[in-house]
């Protein structure tokens, strides 16, 4: 059953706190139950459960039946959540786990199949679809060894191998076969493996790029002596912070002005697009790949043109982004192009409103709601139930703001 959601034009005010960094908690929760070695350990991340997210629902019901269960196959339905999957994969076969990955539609047409690439001849057997995507069967006991990884398709690939190769007799080494886009995901990752007493070291060019890591093994996952919270989540602070560009008087709040998340550079960016401003501006967005979207409502609503480049990755998200955010964008009045790898958006002109869906990708819906508060006649978000993937209250919270919301209650 489809939901759909009115947003029309309005003003908002108040404080608005985000909900926790949805990156940080897949990460700790795995963390924490690999030290303690059962699934007991996601309780020790504080404020999150599985009412905080579909995404985080799904780490926590995998990673409880992977440390858990004694009979095999172990079942792993990881729902929606690509972050689920790909960092599980390799620890499942660290652990020499016999594992079924499922999941849901739009996850069982993201790419896998490089999974099959890294770990060939490393002791572990993968079957899969021909087309390399979900059903995913697995089964043997990963090895120490020297594993190389395209840092083209997704970073979750080295997140999930950082997070199995300590737990393996030897010592291992992750090579990237090219840069590596999305990079403060791997950064986030370093930083709870610190947390966690695991050693990781990078290996650097002399040019200064990351190359890969050195990965020692026979290391154990220790819980750290402060308690597990999770900061705020800038993807999703995101799209209130384009809200305050666009003049609504919103105060974000639970923010670390020191994480090491990577889409905190927000902030910089939306003050490099100065609304009043024609000159051209450029951005390339290949590190902050979850950025797009917010950042291509508040070039709608500025004078001049923005080029959002380095984005070809997007066409391999929950639904091809550049696709979805062109097409119903320019349904509401919006001046958008769509390139292989960019968006090019001419703002200045009235966005009149209209209908458009949300693809059933959740940071597509909320871009449609910020926008439609610019809008004269509003917007109607089909599939605005897509939201419940990373942020099940944003339409409860838009409306608490002030927001001219209609229809079910999302929150």
């Amino acid at each position: 059953m489809v939901n759909n959601v009115f947003v029309g034009p309005s003003s908002l005010q108040g404080v608005v706190t985000v909900p926790p960094s949805k990156s940080i908690a897949h990460r700790l929760l795995i963390a924490a139950s690999l030290a303690v070695e059962n699934g007991s350990g996601v309780k020790l991340v504080q404020g999150v459960d599985e009412g905080t997210s579909e995404d985080l629902a799904a780490t926590i019901r995998s990673i409880r039946a992977l440390l858990d269960q004694d009979s095999e196959p172990v079942l792993l339905d990881c729902g929606e959540s690509a972050s689920t999957l790909r960092f599980l994969v390799p620890i499942a076969a660290a652990l020499g786990k016999t594992v079924l990955f499922t999941g849901e539609a739009t996850l069982s047409r993201r790419p896998l199949r490089e999974y099959g690439e890294i770990m060939a001849g490393k002791g572990v057997d993968l079957n899969f679809p021909a087309q390399g995507c979900l059903p995913l069967k697995l089964r043997g006991q990963l090895v120490g060894s020297t594993y190389y990884v395209p840092g083209s398709v997704s970073s979750q690939y080295v997140t999930g191998l950082l997070f199995a190769l300590p737990l393996l007799t030897g010592n291992s080494e992750i090579w990237l076969t090219s840069p590596l886009e999305s990079e403060p995901y791997a950064a986030i990752t370093e930083s709870v493996l610190e947390q966690f007493g695991i050693v990781v070291d990078r290996i650097i060019a002399d040019g200064g790029e990351l190359k890969g890591w050195l990965v020692p093994g026979n290391q154990r996952y220790c819980l750290p002596a402060e308690s597990l919270t999770v900061e705020g989540d800038y993807s999703q602070a995101a799209f209130w912070l384009v809200a305050r560009y666009l003049g609504h008087g919103v105060e974000v709040r639970g923010l670390n002005p020191d994480s090491v998340q990577g889409d905190r550079v927000i902030l910089e960016l939306l003050a490099r697009l100065r609304p009043e401003s024609d000159r051209e501006i450029e951005i390339d967005v290949s590190q902050v790949p979850d950025l797009v979207p917010p950042l291509a409502v508040a070039a709608c609503c500025r004078v001049g043109r923005t080029v959002l480049s380095g984005a070809g990755r997007l066409r391999l998200k929950e639904s091809d982004r550049l696709h979805a955010l062109a097409v119903e964008l320019r349904k509401l009045g919006a001046a958008v192009e769509e390139g292989a790898e960019q968006l090019i958006i001419t703002g200045g002109k009235p966005i009149m409103g209209g209908t458009a869906d949300s693809h059933g990708d959740h940071r597509i819906a909320m871009a449609l709601a910020i926008v439609a508060l610019q809008t004269e006649d509003g917007v109607l978000i089909e599939g605005a139930e897509a939201v419940r993937k990373s942020y099940p209250h944003f339409f409860s919270e838009l409306k608490r703001l002030g927001g001219a919301v209609r229809g079910i209650d999302l929150g």
